[in-house]
């Protein structure tokens, strides 16, 4: 039976990058209260800010599946577009975690469905890369998503809700894929043809593996900060500054949505340095800690702001292909 036709808007999976940005920087804030006694009300507003864009773009992505099946194919068969599905999981997931002080079964329930789509569809994705017969142009940061991003969220999650031991499953899967990948990313970056215009902003995910890899390793192990959180930490001040030199062009096509990908790395880097910071004042991080917090929810705030005045625009969606 043929369901009658919706009028929803389309909206590229890309968009579950902003619930990450929301809770990511409501997980910093979260931690800046445990270390610093800094008011709880931030933290927790951006993580219901997160979860309430979640549930509006669960609701559309679904939607998108049941009324517009050909357009939903079409981007899980997009070179490019169809890994950003994977963050459908990912963002699951940190809202499980973002709920999981307040109501445990429910936060637990969501965990589990977040974990199995991601680890569907890393397998799948995944799989389908193995295959080869790709241009290697189409080579992007979000490679990462499906398998690096998925893994190290699954370990997060899994040591917030008492299940380290599987949390250590999903970091060493999440960190190994992470190395694979990132040597196909730097050599395309190096030898191909300079990356267009529209695709530059992926770019923001670079600096996201190394600092998400930061907290889930901090949240697998306990006492002070060791020579791999430390070296975790200054890889991704690394890629944060190469993508600062690069802003320029990187949006030199403007700043629109896609901007949200620097969000994810952006906050687990100030969230990583936050938790290390309270884990002992003798290490870099404690110094630089209070301004990396403070930069972050700059960022994270401006582009909310700038995403609000492209909405009522009615610039937010991108043009239709």
């Amino acid at each position: 039976m043929k369901l009658p036709p919706v009028s929803l808007p389309i909206l590229p999976a890309s968009f579950f990058g902003m619930v990450l940005g929301l809770i990511g920087l409501g997980s910093a804030w979260r931690a800046a209260h445990a270390v610093w006694h800094l008011p709880s009300v931030i933290g927790e507003a951006f993580m219901v800010g997160g979860s309430l864009v979640w549930a509006v773009l669960v609701c559309l992505f679904t939607g998108k599946w049941m009324w517009t099946r050909e357009l939903a194919v079409a981007e899980a068969r997009h070179p490019v577009q169809c890994c950003f599905i994977g963050l459908a999981g990912v963002a699951t997931m940190l809202v499980a975690v973002s709920v999981e002080p307040y109501a445990r079964l429910p936060a637990l329930m969501l965990f589990v469905a977040g974990a199995a789509f991601t680890i569907v569809f890393a397998v799948w994705r995944t799989g389908h890369l193995w295959r080869g017969g790709r241009d290697p142009a189409d080579n992007t940061p979000v490679l990462y998503l499906p398998a690096v991003a998925g893994c190290f969220v699954t370990a997060i999650a899994a040591a917030t809700f008492g299940f380290a031991n599987w949390g250590q499953l999903a970091f060493g899967a999440g960190l190994l894929s992470w190395l694979g990948i990132e040597s196909v990313l730097i050599h395309r970056l190096y030898t191909a043809t300079e990356m267009p215009r529209a695709l530059r902003p992926a770019l923001g995910i670079q600096a996201a593996p190394p600092a998400v890899a930061a907290v889930a390793y901090l949240a697998l192990t306990a006492g002070s900060p060791d020579i791999v959180a430390l070296g975790l930490v200054g890889y991704a001040l690394f890629q944060c500054l190469l993508l600062a030199r690069l802003g320029r062009w990187i949006f030199a096509g403007g700043v629109t949505a896609s901007a949200w990908s620097f969000t994810f790395g952006a906050t687990a880097l100030a969230t990583a340095a936050v938790r290390m910071a309270g884990r002992g004042p003798d290490n870099p991080t404690a110094f630089l800690a209070p301004a990396i917090l403070a930069i972050v929810t700059a960022l994270v705030s401006v582009l909310t702001l700038r995403t609000a005045w492209l909405l009522r625009a009615g610039r937010l969606l991108p043009p239709a292909t």
